[in-house]
C-alpha cells in the first residue's frame, strides 16, 4: 500500500511538506499528515533529510517533521481498531483486493499503481481477519500468568519484549495491529498492551539508527534524533500508562475492559501528541545539541548528497539541483575573473571542485527512476548533461590560461 501510495502522491507530499514548514510546530502538523497519506514514517524522515540537504528547510525545522511523522503513523492503529475490529470487513475485501490485482497487472501508470494501494489496504483488513479467527480459539492456551506482572519491572520487560518484537518484524504498525488483536481477544490485558506498544515505538527507531551507518552527518543526525525523541516519549508513556487507565474510567467514565482495543489506539496516538508538545518548544536547543554531538566535516556545498535520498527519488533530485546551481555559481565567478584577466584572484579550491562535480555526476547515476517518460526522468537527463557541461568549463578553467581564453 505504501508503494503505491508514494507513487501516487510522493512528488506532491514532498513538496508540500517543504512549502508548508515554516517552524517546528507547522512542521509536526505537516509530518503528522504527510506520514498519515503515505503510511510510513521513514519516507517522511528521508524527504526532511533532503529538503535540508537542499536548503529548503533548517535542521531545527525538519525535527518538526520527525515529531509529528509520529503521530501520524498512529492513524494505522486508529484504521485497525475502528474498521478492522468493528466492521469486520476481512472476507467482504477479497473482491476488493481482487480488483487492485487486477489493476496492478493490466494497467500501467497511476491506475496500476492505485491497484496496488488498493490491494494493500484490503490485504490489511484481510490479514487482521484472519489474525482474529486464529486467536479466538486459542486463548485458553495463552496464560497471562507466564507475562511480566503489571508493575514497574514487568512494564519494563514487556518494554523490552515490543522492541524485540518490532526489530523482528521491522513494523511497528505490524507490532501494533498483532497486539490490538490480543488484546481484542483477551488475550492480554491493557497495561501489558501498552507496554508491549511503547516498547515498539521504540525499536522502530533501531531500523533508522542502523540505516545511519556509513551515511552523511545530516542523516546521522536525523536516525540519531529520532531514537532520542522516541526514548524521551517512552519514559513520559510508562508514566503516563496509570494516570490514563483512571482518567479513562473515571473522568470519562467508560470501562476499559469494554473497548480495551479503542483504549490502546487512544493511549498510543495521546502519549505521542504529549511528547511532541512537550519538545517542540525546545526544538532549537535540541537540533543545536544534535548538530554538536554529530558535526558535518564536509565542505559546505557537499553537504545535500545523501545517500539516504536515494530512496526518495524526487528528493534526491532537488537536493541534486541545489548543489549543480553552487557549482554551476562558483565556476560562473571564476570564467568571469579568467575574461577580466584576473586569474590571480580565482578563489576556488578547483581540485575540491573537481571532486564534488565527479560526486554529484556519481549521485545522479545513482537515482534510480522506474518510468522513463516522467518529469523526473527527464529532470534526471538534464541535470546529467549540466554536469557534463560544468565538468568541460572546469577542465577550460584549470587549463593554461592563454590557450583557455582562445581555445
Amino acid at each position: 500500500m505504501t508503494e503505491g501510495l508514494k507513487s501516487l502522491a510522493g512528488a506532491r507530499v514532498s513538496q508540500w511538506l517543504a512549502d508548508a514548514t515554516r517552524s517546528p510546530a507547522t512542521g509536526a502538523v505537516t509530518g503528522a499528515i504527510g506520514t498519515a497519506i503515505l503510511q510510513s514514517s521513514s519516507a517522511t524522515t528521508v524527504a526532511a533529510v533532503g529538503f535540508v540537504g537542499a536548503g529548503l528547510l533548517t535542521f531545527s525545522q525538519s525535527l518538526g517533521i520527525i515529531f509529528g511523522a509520529n503521530i501520524g503513523t498512529t492513524i494505522t492503529g486508529w484504521m485497525v481498531a475502528l474498521i478492522g475490529f468493528k466492521l469486520q470487513l476481512g472476507s467482504l475485501l477479497l473482491p476488493l483486493i481482487f480488483v487492485g490485482v487486477m489493476l496492478r497487472i493490466f494497467s500501467a501508470g497511476r491506475i496500476a499503481q492505485a491497484g496496488l494501494s488498493l490491494a494493500g489496504f484490503g490485504l490489511i483488513f484481510l490479514g487482521i481477519d484472519i489474525l482474529q479467527q486464529a486467536a479466538a480459539g486459542h486463548t485458553d492456551l495463552v496464560d497471562l500468568n507466564l507475562l511480566p506482572a503489571d508493575s514497574w519491572p514487568g512494564r519494563i520487560k514487556l518494554l523490552a519484549l515490543g522492541i524485540a518484537i518490532t526489530i523482528i518484524t521491522q513494523s511497528s504498525s505490524a507490532g501494533i495491529a498483532a497486539a490490538l488483536v490480543a488484546i481484542n481477544a483477551g488475550a492480554i490485558n491493557f497495561e501489558q498492551g501498552a507496554a508491549l506498544v511503547i516498547g515498539m515505538d521504540v525499536g522502530t527507531t533501531i531500523t533508522a539508527a542502523i540505516a545511519t551507518i556509513g551515511g552523511s552527518a545530516g542523516s546521522k543526525r536525523t536516525g540519531f534524533s529520532h531514537v532520542i525523541y522516541n526514548c524521551f516519549t517512552a519514559v513520559g508513556a510508562l508514566i503516563l500508562i496509570s494516570p490514563f487507565v483512571f482518567a479513562w474510567e473515571k473522568v470519562i467514565g467508560i470501562e476499559i475492559l469494554s473497548n480495551p482495543e479503542i483504549a490502546l489506539v487512544a493511549f498510543h496516538t495521546t502519549f505521542n501528541l504529549l511528547g511532541a508538545m512537550l519538545i517542540l518548544p525546545f526544538t532549537a536547543q535540541f537540533a543545536a545539541l544534535m548538530i554538536k554531538l554529530i558535526p558535518d566535516t564536509r565542505p559546505r556545498y557537499a553537504r545535500g548528497l545523501d545517500k539516504a535520498l536515494l530512496k526518495e527519488p524526487g528528493v534526491a533530485l532537488l537536493a541534486a539541483q541545489k548543489i549543480i546551481i553552487n557549482e554551476f555559481l562558483t565556476l560562473m565567478i571564476n570564467i568571469n575573473l579568467i575574461l577580466e584577466h584576473k586569474a590571480s584572484e580565482i578563489r576556488a579550491d578547483m581540485p575540491r571542485l573537481q571532486a564534488i562535480l565527479d560526486e554529484t555526476h556519481d549521485f545522479l547515476d545513482e537515482i534510480s527512476i522506474h518510468r522513463p517518460e516522467s518529469p523526473e526522468a527527464k529532470r534526471l537527463i538534464a541535470m546529467m548533461h549540466a554536469v557534463d557541461h560544468m565538468q568541460r568549463l572546469h577542465e577550460r578553467c584549470d587549463e593554461d590560461l592563454k590557450r583557455a581564453l582562445i581555445a
